[in-house]
């Protein structure tokens, strides 16, 4: 088990591809193991002699390890690069910060693109449907293979949250803080129309192949791109849109015809087009999934609070935005209500902005500065600060 720690840009420490032969598979929740896995990840700052500064930031659908330094294939900055920095909620400075691709995803970690040691050739549908505790599972074995017996916080936003959740939930006594960003315990009929909505486009494109389009020589272009549109819709207001584009045209005058006459139609087009640079057909798929199967009180006879029992000593900050209607602030008030029942400490705040579920991306000096007096708490009475 190796990993290579090159300083390659920005703030970024380290880094690599932990390899775990095949006597240490992942064991799935849907009874299927997978070995050898490789999970890639970045890293910014370095642990403490106490290894008790250690932070695991969770990333949502369709980001990845790349955090808070360029994109390998975009060029583009980190998806988090406003919040990571001297002085900044995340400091390398300060903390060991740990990012890594999810298991099913497409940047290194073992996914759908990945050879099957059985066949010699890419899992496609091969690859086993995987949930959300399949990828904390994964990044426990991550933690651990790194030293760290105890992460200071674990802290994420959409899926990343609900990562955060299932942290808290299988793994409470490695957890110090716990910081859920725009989530939910679970996946409403809403987000799952929405996930199969992309899923039927991209299975529907005649290039997908039944999965084997990377050994036809092919990519399911146009299907992933009208998903990547569809889901991108979710991730807006309707403020942040008329604000954004209202109904202007993009030239003067209609086309008369279908071409993108208006500003919103070329946005959400670029949208799609960009995406499938950087994005795997399949991992869309398999990811998706996990989202929809995602339950946290299912194991619990439906009761959310029995979840958090175990995670009594951990101290929770559950933040949402007023404007998110993908995840709306009511999903955020069941967890901390569920947090309540079951003795946990929690914090709650809910950000107004009209920017809609993608604001946790975005310049909100009220989330930047919550998440950090949340985090300088935490690290007063973990002795960090």
């Amino acid at each position: 088990m190796t990993a290579q720690a090159p300083i390659t840009a920005g703030y970024e420490t380290g880094g690599g591809t932990w390899r775990f032969p095949a006597d240490r598979p992942l064991r799935l929740d849907s009874g299927a193991t997978l070995a050898p896995l490789e999970i890639a990840y970045k890293t910014y700052g370095s642990l403490n002699a106490a290894r008790t500064n250690a932070v695991l930031v969770c990333h949502a659908l369709t980001m990845d390890q790349h955090m808070a330094s360029p994109h390998p294939l975009t060029g583009k900055p980190g998806w988090w690069d406003l919040f990571v920095g001297p002085g900044r909620p995340l400091d390398p400075e300060r903390h060991f910060i740990i990012c890594s691709n999810v298991v099913g995803g497409c940047m290194g970690t073992t996914g759908p693109a990945s050879i099957d040691p059985a066949t010699g050739e890419a899992y496609g549908l091969k690859f086993p449907v995987i949930t959300i505790a399949d990828m904390v599972r994964a990044q426990a074995m991550l933690v651990e293979a790194l030293g760290i017996e105890t992460l200071f916080a674990v802290l994420g936003g959409s899926m990343g949250g609900m990562q955060v959740l299932q942290w808290a939930a299988d793994y409470p006594d490695r957890l110090f803080s716990a910081v859920c960003i725009a989530a939910a315990a679970r996946h409403s009929a809403q987000n799952i129309a929405f996930h199969e909505v992309g899923r039927q486009a991209i299975m529907a494109d005649p290039n997908w192949c039944g999965g084997a389009y990377l050994k036809a020589g092919m990519r399911p272009d146009k299907g992933l791109a009208v998903a990547r549109m569809a889901a991108h819709i979710t991730y807006l207001s309707e403020a942040a849109l008329q604000r954004k584009f209202g109904r202007e045209l993009q030239r003067d005058g209609l086309s008369w015809g279908f071409d993108a006459d208006f500003q919103v139609e070329s946005y959400l087009r670029h949208q799609g087009a960009s995406f499938v640079d950087r994005f795997d057909a399949n991992s869309y798929l398999y990811i998706t999934r996990a989202l929809d199967y995602f339950d946290l009180a299912a194991p619990h006879g439906g009761v959310l609070a029995a979840a958090f029992v175990p995670a009594r000593k951990v101290k929770f900050c559950v933040l949402s935005f007023s404007s998110d209607w993908l995840y709306p602030t009511s999903e955020s008030r069941d967890i901390v209500r569920a947090l309540n029942g079951a003795g946990c400490r929690a914090s709650f705040a809910e950000v107004q902005s009209d920017k809609g579920h993608d604001a946790f991306f975005l310049d909100e000096p009220v989330f930047e500065q919550t998440l950090r007096g949340f985090l300088e708490a935490q690290a007063q009475a973990r002795g960090l600060a």
